[in-house]
């Protein structure tokens, strides 16, 4: 009989958002204050050691769901670079109430935030569907802006989910493996909104990570959050590809569909991107 491995403490949570801020950062995806990370636990976790600080807040979006869970979230325009050199000055615990439309907001006395990211709706908007459809008791969502995928969202021709697929998934054998559900692709919409949450939302049901069109891309993963930074950095490397081909002119003919089927068969990959 195998034992449940023991779930994360509040500490390694944390490291792990440091650490997958700095990858974010390493790879040219967050400048200044641009990016965003979050963490749904769904078991009891105590926050109130590192976190003493305690205000009420009401919730961007209903999340009856998450009713007793814990959310870590970064604070807005805070350094994705920085939450490792001082995770309390850059993260905030949510406590999400049973009425699922208030929650109690924890911090740090050297917290450097005035409010959670912006993109907080879109956040828990994705933790509360996922949960609620599929029972996950941990979910990491990462929001990034890296250069190279939203530089091709700016062009008509790939502002399209087909499209998209086909042209950044053809440079690495790896790609097929790591996102073998592909990327879905989101026309652009204002920051924050409540039209980009809905839409972010039913994107990231079918994909496990979406590009929003002209800003950058969401990605989730229910085993952790680098695994979540780990899609964004190999949908980055397939679209750096893809500009330097069109920088070349197109010369190069990145993997072949045959090619990619066989990859996909030798690690028995089932993908609609497989033909």
């Amino acid at each position: 009989m195998h034992e449940n491995p023991p779930r994360p403490e509040l500490e390694e949570l944390i490291t792990a958002m440091g650490a997958a801020g700095a990858r974010i950062c390493e790879i040219d995806a967050s400048e200044a204050g641009a990016g965003n990370i979050s963490i749904f636990v769904g078991w009891d976790i105590e926050v109130r050691r590192r976190f003493p600080i305690a205000e009420e807040i009401a919730l961007p979006a209903p999340a009856p769901a998450l009713a007793g869970s814990t959310i870590l979230v970064t604070g807005s325009g805070r350094r994705l670079r920085q939450i490792h050199e001082d995770p309390e000055a850059n993260i905030g615990a949510v406590v999400v109430h049973d009425d699922g439309l208030t929650a109690t907001l924890f911090t740090s006395p050297r917290r450097l935030f005035e409010r959670l990211t912006s993109e907080f709706n879109s956040h828990l908007a994705v933790h509360q569907d996922q949960v609620a459809l599929r029972g996950v008791d941990f979910q990491a969502v990462v929001h990034a802006q890296p250069m190279n995928l939203t530089y091709l969202s700016h062009i008509p021709a790939y502002r399209d989910t087909e499209a998209m697929n086909t042209r950044i998934l053809r440079w690495e054998p790896e790609s097929i493996v790591s996102l073998s559900a592909g990327i879905g692709v989101l026309e652009f919409m204002i920051p924050g909104s409540d039209e980009l949450m809905k839409a972010n939302v039913e994107g990231l049901r079918e994909f496990e990570i979406v590009l929003w069109s002209k800003h950058g891309v969401m990605a989730r993963s229910d085993v952790s959050v680098t695994r979540a930074v780990d899609r964004i950095e190999y949908a980055e490397t397939g679209a750096k590809y893809e500009y330097m081909d069109l920088v070349a002119g197109g010369r190069a003919e990145g993997l072949t569909a045959v090619q990619i089927a066989s990859v996909a068969s030798e690690f028995s990959i089932d993908s609609r991107w497989v033909h």
